[in-house]
């Protein structure tokens, strides 16, 4: 009984932290999903210790893939891995409740912030702030892999970049054909473990 009661507590205080956790990136992450990625992993990987780094790039891939906004698909697998399906719902209500405070108060005085200019230029500044965090969020994501030294993986990474900066492949097309390649590399790696 004693040791049931130590799991709950303990479950519930992972589901707090996770909450709060959602909450402050959500409500301070300017620029879309694409930014909070590094936060997540400073505040998981780093900070609470509860994922692994390969496994945090696995988890991102996963939302990147899945339809919907990022933050939240973040969220969920994150989520679901810290605390099943508690974790999922914890996740999900502190990353949407930031997002839905603050659009609810802008939809009230938008008239207001359209017209400040003092607004306006803070915006144009944060457009700023956010591309510098996107350059940030790629730069830790290729450091991850090139650690690794995977040549497969880095090839796709080059490969993947240079198909959409220079011969504007549309995103899509990259994101399927990349899937297609991990489901070949496990199945491929699969086998290779079980002839051993």
């Amino acid at each position: 009984m004693k040791i049931r009661r130590k799991n709950v507590r303990k479950k519930q205080k992972v589901l707090w932290k996770l909450f709060l956790s959602t909450l402050y990136l959500s409500a301070f992450t300017f620029g879309g999903g694409y930014v909070i990625v590094t936060l997540m992993k400073d505040k998981f990987v780093d900070k609470y210790h509860w994922i692994e780094e390969n496994e945090m790039l696995d988890l991102i891939a996963i939302a990147q893939s899945a339809p919907g906004a990022i933050a939240v698909n973040g969220a969920i697998v994150v989520g679901y891995k810290l605390a099943g399906l508690a974790g999922v719902l914890t996740a999900i209500f502190g990353t949407v409740l930031p997002p839905f405070l603050i659009i609810s108060v802008i939809s009230v005085f938008y008239q207001m912030f359209r017209d400040n200019f003092i607004i306006r230029e803070l915006l144009d500044g944060m457009q700023a702030g956010v591309g510098a965090v996107i350059a940030s969020v790629v730069w830790d994501m290729a450091a991850g892999i090139t650690k690794k030294k995977e040549w497969t993986s880095i090839v796709i990474m080059a490969a993947a970049f240079i198909a959409s900066y220079v011969m504007e492949v549309p995103v899509v097309y990259i994101v399927l054909i990349c899937i297609a390649m991990g489901v070949i590399r496990t199945v491929l790696s699969g086998r290779g473990k079980r002839k051993k």
